[in-house]
C-alpha cells in the first residue's frame, strides 16, 4: 500500500455497487491524492480464506476496508479473527436485504440469496465502524443495528449523451424507444404496469419497447409486436451498452413494499444516462428528485395512469425532449461524483491524521 492510509475493497462480487459508490466515482481522485485503492476478489471456494488470508494480511495490514453487501462465510470468519489487523471498515449497502428475503413477490432464487446474506449481516455489522447506505430510508433500517450510519446517494458514473435522438422524427426505421432496465427484483413492478404497455403497443405503430429481462420477461409482453427482450448483460458489458444505446422514455415502476422502500434514485440516473425521460412511481425515492412535468413524470400505481403518461409523452414530443434535457441537468446536480469523492476523502483524511 501507499505511505498514506489506503483502502481495500474486499469484494464478494457486487461490482455495480463497488463501481458506482467508490471505484468508478471516487477512487481515481483518491489515488491522485496519494491514497492507495485496490480491489481484492474473495473466493467462495472452501479454504480460500485460509490460503489467501495470510498474503492479504501481509500486504494490506493496517489498511482500511470497504465491504459491499456481503462476504462469504469463510472470509467473514477470517475477518472476525483478524479484525484488529486492519484500520477503519465501512459497510456499503444499497438494498434492504432482510426485506428482500421476506418478500414473497420476489423470485425464489433471489430471496434465497438475500436470506443467506441477511443471516450473516449482523456479524458484518459487528465488525464495521460505519454503515454507508444509498438512501435516507434505507439508512433508517440500520439505526437500531449500528451507532454510525451515513448516507451516500448514488453518483452518476455514466456519461450523459446528446439528445439528438429526440430530434429525429419517428419513422419505420426510427421508432420511439421505450425501455425497462430493472432487474428480476422488479419483475412484479413491471407486471403491474404491463397492461399499459400492451395497450400502447396495440394502438401505435411507432413504439419499440426494450425489456432487458431475457427469458424472465412476462410472456404477455414478449408476444407483443415491436418488443425486444434481450438477456441481462454483465456489468461491464452493460456499461458499454448504456453508452452506445439511447431511449426516449424509461419506465421505473416501484410498488409499495418494505423492499422497495429502501431503494435509491439510481433508476433516475440510469434512464437519464440513456438519454431518456422517465415515468416513475409517485413515491420515494423518486419524489425526492423528480418534479412532475419538468424532468419526468410521477404517476400512481394504476395501469391506466401509466398508459396516460406514456400517451402524454408520445403525443407531446417537444415536452418529452424538454423534460429529458432538464433531467440531464438535474442528474448532474444530484449525481455529481464530487460528493462521493469528498465523502471518501473526508474519511481518508481523518484516518491518516
Amino acid at each position: 500500500m501507499s505511505s498514506h492510509v489506503g483502502w481495500v475493497v474486499l469484494s464478494d462480487g457486487a461490482r455495480p455497487t463497488e463501481d458506482i459508490y467508490f471505484l468508478a466515482s471516487a477512487a481515481s481522485e483518491l489515488r491522485l491524492q496519494g491514497i492507495a485503492v485496490e480491489r481484492v476478489a474473495v473466493s467462495r471456494s472452501f479454504g480460500a480464506s485460509r490460503l489467501h488470508g495470510r498474503a492479504l494480511l501481509k500486504r494490506y495490514a493496517g489498511a482500511n476496508l470497504l465491504l459491499c453487501r456481503s462476504l462469504p462465510l469463510g472470509w467473514l470468519r477470517w475477518l472476525e479473527c483478524h479484525r484488529n489487523a486492519f484500520g477503519y471498515i465501512a459497510y456499503l449497502i444499497d438494498d434492504d436485504i432482510t426485506a428482500a428475503a421476506n418478500d414473497s413477490a420476489l423470485p425464489a432464487a433471489y430471496r434465497k440469496r438475500m436470506a443467506r446474506i441477511a443471516t450473516y449481516q449482523p456479524r458484518l455489522l459487528a465488525l464495521v465502524d460505519e454503515v454507508v447506505a444509498s438512501s435516507e430510508q434505507l439508512a433508517r433500517c440500520f439505526f437500531s443495528e449500528h451507532d454510525n450510519v451515513q448516507v451516500l446517494t448514488p453518483p452518476l458514473i455514466a456519461p450523459l449523451p446528446s439528445l439528438e435522438h429526440f430530434s429525429l422524427p419517428p419513422t419505420a426505421a426510427v421508432n420511439w424507444r421505450i425501455g425497462f432496465y430493472g432487474t428480476r427484483a422488479h419483475l412484479t413492478d413491471l407486471v403491474h404496469i404491463a397492461p399499459a404497455i400492451q395497450q400502447i403497443q396495440s394502438q401505435r405503430m411507432d413504439t419499440q419497447v426494450e425489456i432487458m429481462l431475457g427469458p424472465h420477461t412476462p410472456e404477455s409482453l414478449v408476444a407483443l409486436p415491436r418488443v425486444n427482450a434481450p438477456s441481462p448483460l454483465p456489468w461491464e458489458t452493460f456499461k458499454v451498452y448504456q453508452r452506445e444505446h439511447h431511449c426516449h422514455i424509461g419506465l421505473a415502476p416501484l410498488l409499495e413494499s418494505p423492499f422497495n422502500r429502501g431503494k435509491s434514485l439510481i433508476k433516475f440516473l440510469d434512464i437519464t444516462a440513456m438519454g431518456g425521460v422517465g415515468i416513475y412511481s409517485n413515491r420515494y425515492p423518486y419524489t425526492e428528485v423528480v418534479h412532475h412535468g419538468e424532468n419526468g413524470l410521477l404517476v400512481n400505481d394504476t395501469p391506466i395512469e401509466w398508459r396516460s403518461a406514456l400517451e402524454h409523452l408520445l403525443e407531446n414530443p417537444e415536452a418529452a425532449a424538454r423534460m429529458a434535457k432538464q433531467a440531464a441537468i438535474d442528474a448532474k446536480k444530484v449525481g455529481g461524483v464530487e460528493a462521493a469523492v469528498q465523502f471518501w476523502l473526508q474519511r481518508s483524511d481523518a484516518l491518516s491524521q
